[in-house]
């Protein structure tokens, strides 16, 4: 049988050392030697012995998480030994190498996969006050690895003079950069931002760091029976 379907870059990349690696850009695979924490619906094959645990309000912690998330079983625990293959909607994937001292906030809608060794918590975004519902973020913080996923090529802009991003194309940044929220007027900006999406507001960051930004917007996401008209902020771990 003959086919460019079957060849070395469709192939399963194999690897000596247990843990994340890019299968390919829009495709996970992790190594498994024991634990690792994903987002639900993520897996879209695995070989081996592998055990899938959904974990609900008790794994995230605390009842404020779980009515954040507007979701009763954000994440899942794989426990186990073989190779499992994790994907979100053709997104890209990027894995990030967190070192102790560094600490990222991200949008949890962007988040695949994390290990275990990593610690995170859901906290509000500096600066939004009362502009709208579910301005929250998760900071990620400690020694280990996250895999984010992106809708298109983001690009990296370093916080080295104000900068303003729609809420909803903001992937991650440094968690020490100040934000703001800022209605579109008040810049200028009208109705030009989110025609589509209704999104009304944008973010501003100052001090030193980065953002991430990716080339399409999030759409709005519906939670506790409220439409989130603060983009992408909400909807943790959908």
């Amino acid at each position: 049988m003959r086919s460019e379907l079957f060849s070395a870059a469709n192939l399963e990349q194999e690897s000596a050392q247990p843990g994340m690696r890019l299968q390919n850009s829009k495709m996970l695979k992790i190594e498994l030697n024991g634990e690792m924490l994903a987002r639900v619906g993520s897996m879209v094959a695995y070989q081996g012995h592998v055990q899938f645990q959904a974990l609900g309000s008790g794994g995230l912690g605390n009842f404020l998480k779980q009515k954040l998330t507007g979701e009763g079983v954000p994440l899942m625990k794989l426990t186990g030994q073989g190779d499992v293959f994790l994907a979100d909607f053709a997104k890209d994937v990027h894995i990030i190498d967190l070192e102790p001292g560094d600490a990222l906030s991200i949008n949890g809608s962007s988040v695949l996969a994390f290990d275990p060794s990593l610690q995170y918590d859901i906290k509000m975004v500096g600066g939004a006050g009362m502009a709208s519902t579910g301005l929250f973020n998760c900071v990620f913080t400690g020694h280990g690895r996250i895999a984010v996923t992106t809708r298109g090529t983001p690009v990296v802009l370093a916080v080295d003079a104000p900068t303003y991003v729609d809420p909803q194309a903001a992937v991650c940044w440094s968690a020490g950069l100040q934000t703001g929220y800022h209605r579109a007027d008040q810049l200028g900006l009208g109705t030009l931002l989110g025609r589509t999406t209704g999104e009304a507001y944008t973010m501003s960051f100052a001090g030193q760091g980065f953002v991430v930004v990716q080339p399409s917007e999030e759409p709005p996401i519906m939670g506790s029976g409220q439409q989130d008209q603060g983009g992408v902020l909400g909807g943790l771990f959908r």
